[in-house]
């Protein structure tokens, strides 16, 4: 017992310093990333997967949320928080514009980022199809348009998916209730043109045979009622090269090829939503106005604007280097507004000269009348040189 004792006397120095250290470093101010830390351990409970990001989500305020996301790395969109499902048929009545958004290897690499939307497939019913034997050509020729012009190289999938966009909108409340309505739709606008080909020019461009036939087979296939499941409900898509504005509004599905699906959020993208009943009465299609593209070439007339339908005379072309492929270009309005004349622009420039001109070449003023008597005028703040 004495030698344990003896043992027990020789520790207790070595105990005592610890235990002034442990005070100590008790009376030191703790730093903010222990305090955070222990904070975030308490909140998540230890997890760091998706249930303990979404704990930490549920504490913040949406302002608090919106300062989080915006100095975050990870997201270079903008996040939509608190809104309606289906808002964007309320904000876009339906339709996402033709607005530019990211393009090139940035868009490629923010599309592969953005995973398909858990759960977003939904179901399409086959479409049914009604009207005459012309109707039935016109919607053939028009579908087989949009799946050629839109994906003449893509896999037979993808093509299928392509069809089946158009006919999902043929269904959709927010289109036109013909195929040719909606593949059409817009291009009677200079900048409202669903889907580009039906603006920029394309259908003047002669089909390549087998990629046509290709096309036509897709295209009959599904307006005898084949669905393409991949896709299912999808009522956009664009290529994987460009990153449009829109693509957060809206739930990705899949990507087929270089195009990429998606569905509305929310009910509107249910199968049920696509409710309304095919018109079957196929409009008829004045091609040979769409195949001259639907951007207006401003022709400098000194009368009025430019008649996109008119033949361009006189505009102002010039040659170009584009990804290393010299090209002529036309100056381009979208506005309805035309350029001025030559003759306009000399007269601003003359009357911008007047303006600018320096005082020595101003002449000189009249001499006083008779009788009056001149004074000096101090300019105040005027450099002496």
């Amino acid at each position: 017992m004495w030698k344990a004792l003896r043992r027990s006397a020789a520790a207790l120095p070595a105990a005592g310093a610890v235990l002034g250290v442990a005070m100590a470093a008790g009376s030191s101010v703790r730093p903010d990333m222990d305090r955070t830390a222990e904070a975030v351990s308490r909140i998540t409970g230890g997890d760091l997967g998706a249930g303990g990001l979404a704990a930490i989500k549920g504490r913040l305020t949406s302002s608090q949320l919106a300062v989080a996301m915006r100095h975050d790395p990870n997201l270079l969109q903008p996040a939509l928080y608190g809104l309606t499902p289906g808002w964007e048929s309320l904000t876009l009545a339906g339709k996402p514009g033709l607005e530019s958004g990211k393009s090139g290897l940035e868009a490629q690499r923010l599309n592969a980022a953005m995973a398909p939307a858990s759960g977003a497939l939904r179901p399409a019913l086959p479409f049914v199809f009604k009207g005459s034997a012309e109707d039935r050509r016109r919607a053939l020729r028009c579908l087989t348009q949009a799946v050629y012009y839109e994906a003449a190289l893509e896999p037979d999938n993808g093509q299928a998916g392509v069809a089946q966009v158009v006919l999902n909108r043929v269904r959709d409340p927010n289109y036109a209730n013909t195929v040719c309505g909606v593949v059409f739709e817009g291009a009677e606008r200079v900048t409202g043109c669903q889907f580009s080909f039906t603006c920029d020019g394309s259908l003047g461009q002669a089909p390549v045979g087998w990629a046509w036939e290709r096309a036509r087979k897709v295209a009959e296939r599904a307006l005898n009622g084949a669905v393409a499941q991949e896709v299912g409900t999808a009522t956009h898509y664009h290529a994987d090269y460009v990153h449009p504005w829109w693509a957060p509004t809206v739930a990705k599905v899949t990507q087929i090829g270089a195009h990429i699906f998606y569905r509305w959020k929310g009910v509107y993208g249910e199968t049920a939503a696509f409710r309304k009943t095919y018109n079957g009465r196929e409009p008829a299609i004045d091609e040979a106005r769409f195949s001259r593209p639907r951007m207006t070439i401003a022709a400098g007339s000194a009368t009025g604007g430019a008649d996109p339908d008119a033949p361009l005379k006189d505009a102002p072309l010039k040659t170009v280097e584009i990804d290393g492929q010299q090209r002529v270009v036309g100056v381009v309005s979208l506005g309805g507004r035309r350029l001025p004349t030559r003759d306009e622009v000399a007269a601003i420039n003359a009357r911008l000269n007047a303006l600018e001109r320096p005082a020595s070449s101003i002449k000189p003023a009249a001499p006083a009348p008779a009788g009056v008597t001149t004074m000096d005028v101090e300019e105040v703040g005027r450099p002496a040189n």
